[in-house]
Parts: C-alpha cells; structure tokens; sequence
C-alpha cells in the first residue's frame, strides 16, 4: 500500500498520468532545440540565440520569474581563437630526421589557453602526467622538465581512485602542475581501446574555434597538443619503450615508467583571436518557507551543442538531440511538473551555454551567480542521460560523495528504479559536465545518466551510441529514443528537486569525500 501511494505521488509530480503522452511532450522541446535551422546551437550563434529564446518562453510558460541579468537572460562574455593552419606549422626532430606533423591526420592543437607563437623543446614522457598529493602520486616528481614539452598517455593507476583521479585528470589542474614544473608544452596520447569519439571525428572538428572566459583566461600559456596513437608511437623509437608497451600497462592500471625521449618538438603557431557574449537563460520558482526560499536548489542543463562541420554522408549540421537538447527538455519538463507546489527553498533552473568549450556558462554562472553568494546549496545537472532503452536503474555521478545521494536514492525507491554509481569511472565522467563548475564552488552536486551493468546489452547500445552518434550529426531527432524511459525519468528527477528543496539543513559533503575541500562556510 505504501508503494502504490508513492508511486501515485510520484506521477502526481510528473503532471500527466499518461507515460506516451508525457514522454511526447518532452520529446517536442528536443525536436525543437535539434531542428537544422537552429543549425546545431553553437555557443554565441544564431541558433543558439533561438534556442535561448526558446527555453525563455518555456520557462515564463511553466511559470519560472525572470533571475538573469537582462530578464531570462544571463550574458557570459568570451573571447574565440582559432588556428590559422596555414601560417602554422609542427615538426618532429628525431635522429637527425626532420618530419613534419600534419595537422588533424597526425595532431590536434588545444586552444583553451594561449600558445607560445613559436617554440623548439625536448619531450619527456612522464607516464599519465598527475600529480595527486592524497594518493601520494606524482608523475612529475625527480625530473628535471624545465623548458621541455611532457607527453603522456591518458589513464589513471590502481592506487588513484575514480573521481580523485578525474579532477586531477582535468585541464585545470593539470595546466598548472606542469607550468609549476616549468614544462612550455604538453602531448596527450589517447589510449584508442579508451577513447570515445574516432579520431577522425575529433580531426574534423579542429578547425571550429576554442572559446575562454572574457572575464580572466586561468590557463597557462603552453602548447598543448593531442597526438593520434599511430603517429605518437614513433616518438619512442630509441627511448627502451614502445607505446603499446605502455598502453598495455595502462590498461591494468599499472604506475608507469617516466622517461626522456631522443626527440624535440618544432612549432609555430598562428592564432586568429575574437569575442563574442553567449547567454545563460535562468528562471526561478520561488520557495514558501520565509527561512529557506532565499537558499536556492539549481538545475542546469547545457543549451549549446557544436554546431556545423565537415559534412558526413552530407549532412554538416550536429544536431545534440540528445547532447543536449535531451537535458534542456527535462529542465522545462520539471518546470512544469513543479509549477504551483509550494516548496520551501527557491528553485534556479540555468539553461547554461558554453559546455561544449569548457564549462564555460555554467564556470561563470557558479563564479556570478544571479542570486546571494552562499546561497546556493545543491546542483543537479542533466546532460545526455541517453534514453535508449528501459529505466530499469539511473546512473548516478557523485552519488556518495555528498549526503543528496540519499535524497536520490529515496527519490528512485519510490519509483522502483534502481541507483548506480558510475560503472566505468575511468571515463571521468564527474569532471566532465557543468555539475563540476558548482562543485568547484563548494556546492554539492549530482548528475545522471540512465544506467547499466557492465558487459550488459544496454553498455552495448550506450557504446554504440556514443562511438556512431556523439558529436556527429546522427545525433539528431531521427533516432530511436525510448519516450517512456524519459519520462520515468523525469518523474525521479522532479521528486529528487522537491526532496532537496524541502530537506530542513543544506546537503553536506561526506566528510571522506575528496570534495569536501571546496566547502566554504556562509
């Protein structure tokens, strides 16, 4: 009896008694935000702008008050560069040979930061490149790396915990540590049997611009390359070691060997530099209780996808149906399914852009918030949670690294899902979307993804996925989707905000979590 009254309750908070028809209407906002004309949404675009304008009548539909600067909206200012590839050039010198590196077949440039316009350095090979003081590992310790270019292979050791090991896998941190060192440049090697997107997909989209905050640029001005496997794999000749050698050991999770390598580096880099202003869109739902409602609960979903490319069968325009217009449209969803309860903490819903260059709006809204520093207390982020098969459990990022975990387990028991925490934690999943801005700030964080067991069909259908259609324009709204998976998941996801909302002291971070150091005391 218990059972069927919280599932009532939790269809209640879903808004429709129908799943087909509660699942059609979410899946109307993703046909929308995936549409062509809409040109797959890049930060600061035209389409991005009507999907804004999009998400800001759904929201004034749903009943959210304006809480940006200018109405819905937020402006994040940024600064664009892009590689002039031919005034640039890279050049490998080994041996006495001189060999060109061919851009996009060979390497990749990273334009986060700023690069040196020219540069000639020796490579050292420092094993995955960390440094982690909890776990007393440090890749770069013992050697002397001042003025040299470090190469790495991405991974993390046995002793390096999963979302440990991701926040010190991110750029971030790592730019720092290696600028601390006094390295002048860095060559990533992706491990192909790991790797998510071809690199010949990844090539492709070299050529669109990198993006930064206008507002302070953190990173380190280094050259920051990736290198495809097969051309990488030369950079050891005369070093002892070859990198399949060090692949496979990586592939146990194995420390690695650091050493130099009979080789430097050549590069001179032209770069094109521009601004644009790409909007955030934030509405609130105001809380009832006169002690809470001025602490805030934010939901945040990234609006903007890639936009145009090279063609592929001819069709240049990546879409982010499910990147993600699929998050955008369970942000709206939840708004509707809210509107009218009289929760006791206010409630921030963020359509945040620039997630596709680096976090970018959801960085500067969590640094600027629209609202009283301090008082937001909880974030919950949906990004491409893959309605592809049945919600049979939901993926849970940070489930035990804060006390919301709990909050989502009851939120999930009470629809008869399932809760997992991440089963492949070597994708860094947790550092990799906008949930990880707020943690940054100190604020609690969760994010989601439908889950799967291991080896199970439905990581098949996810690897597919994610190989075939991520980042390329088959992610669009010709797709199979499961609607009703999607709107079980919306009906969590709502009873999770209205758990947390109504909870009587702010979510803790557990005092073993490694992100508890973020916490700040209001």
């Amino acid at each position: 009896m218990r059972a069927a009254a919280a599932l009532l309750a939790v269809a209640h908070v879903a808004g429709a008694a129908n799943p087909r028809q509660a699942g059609s209407d979410w899946w109307i906002h993703v046909e929308y935000l995936a549409a062509d004309r809409l040109e797959g949404r890049d930060t600061g675009s035209p389409g991005h702008r009507l999907a804004a304008e999009y998400v800001a009548r759904q929201f004034r539909r749903a009943g959210l008050q304006p809480k940006g600067e200018r109405g819905y909206d937020q402006p994040v200012k940024l600064v664009t560069r892009r590689l002039v590839e031919e005034k640039s050039r890279l050049t490998l010198l080994h041996g006495g040979g001189v060999t060109p590196v061919r851009f996009g077949d060979d390497a990749i440039v990273g334009l986060r930061g700023a690069p040196p316009p020219s540069l000639r350095a020796p490579l050292e090979f420092t094993g995955y490149g960390l440094v982690v003081p909890e776990a007393g590992h440090d890749d770069l310790a013992g050697r002397d790396l001042r003025g040299k270019i470090l190469v790495f292979v991405s991974g993390l050791p046995k002793h390096v915990s999963g979302n440990l090991g991701a926040h010190y896998s991110s750029q971030r941190e790592r730019w720092p540590a290696f600028a601390a060192a006094g390295a002048i440049g860095a060559i990533s090697i992706s491990n192909p049997k790991t790797a998510e997107i071809p690199w010949e997909r990844a090539a492709k989209a070299r050529l669109a611009p990198a993006m930064n905050l206008a507002a302070g640029d953190p990173e380190a001005c280094l050259l920051w390359l990736t290198f495809h496997p097969a051309y990488a794999a030369r950079l050891f000749a005369g070093s002892g070691h070859t990198l399949d050698e060090l692949f496979a050991m990586a592939e146990r999770r194995e420390t690695l060997p650091r050493f130099p390598l009979a080789a430097e580096l050549e590069a001179e880099i032209a770069v094109e530099s521009g601004s644009l202003t790409s909007d955030n869109v934030v509405g609130v739902l105001r809380g009832a209780d006169r002690t809470l409602r001025s602490e805030y609960v934010i939901l945040t979903a990234h609006l903007d996808h890639i936009g145009r490319g090279e063609p592929v069968r001819g069709d240049a325009i990546n879409n982010g149906a499910m990147d993600n217009a699929s998050g955008i449209a369970t942000l709206i969803e939840i708004a509707r399914a809210l509107r009218g309860r009289k929760l006791k903490r206010s409630v921030l819903f963020a359509a945040v852009t620039g997630e596709e260059k680096g976090l970018l709006g959801s960085r500067y809204f969590a640094a600027h918030p629209t609202v009283p520093p301090g008082s937001l207390v909880a974030n919950l982020n949906f990004d491409m949670f893959l309605p592809l098969f049945p919600l049979r459990s939901i993926m849970t990022l940070g489930l035990d690294e804060s006390d919301l975990g709990d909050a989502m387990r009851q939120a999930a028991a009470e629809s008869g899902v399932a809760v997992q925490a991440d089963p492949e934690p070597l994708r860094n999943r947790f550092i990799r979307s906008d949930q990880y801005s707020f943690v940054r700030e100190g604020v609690p964080a969760l994010a989601f993804k439908l889950g799967f067991a291991k080896g199970s069909p439905e990581a098949e259908i996810e690897r597919r996925w994610t190989r075939e259609r991520y980042h390329a324009p088959s992610d669009d709204a010709g797709q199979p989707v499961d609607l009703q998976a999607a709107h079980r998941f919306n009906a969590v996801m709502a009873r999770l905000v209205e758990i947390t909302a109504n909870r009587s002291e702010r979510p803790r971070w557990r005092e073993e979590s490694f992100f508890r150091r973020f916490a700040r005391q209001f």
